[in-house]
């Protein structure tokens, strides 16, 4: 992670993105840091600087965790939901 923020920083300043989704935890927890839970702050709107941006977040699970859930109608149901969270903020 430490070797690749001078990268991501300089991705972040050329795309300028408008909202920037956070698949799963180990994602979270390279940016917002290691205090970051998914299963607390998934489906929200966040603003958090991020190498000194200020950017718009929605994290979720990663999707691979559909696939591992006992439950993936469930897990899916969530999953979409919180992207729909995502679409809704880019309106």
């Amino acid at each position: 992670m430490t070797a690749c923020g001078p990268w991501l920083a300089k991705e972040l300043e050329l795309v300028e993105p408008e909202l920037i989704v956070v698949l799963g935890a180990t994602a979270g927890k390279a940016l917002l840091g290691s205090s970051f839970r998914v299963t607390q702050v998934r489906g929200t709107v966040l603003e958090e600087e991020i190498h000194g941006r200020r950017e718009r977040l929605v994290p979720t699970v990663h999707p691979s965790a559909v696939l591992r859930a006992d439950d993936r109608e469930a897990a899916y149901r969530g999953l979409v939901a919180d992207l729909e969270v995502a679409a809704h903020a880019l309106a």
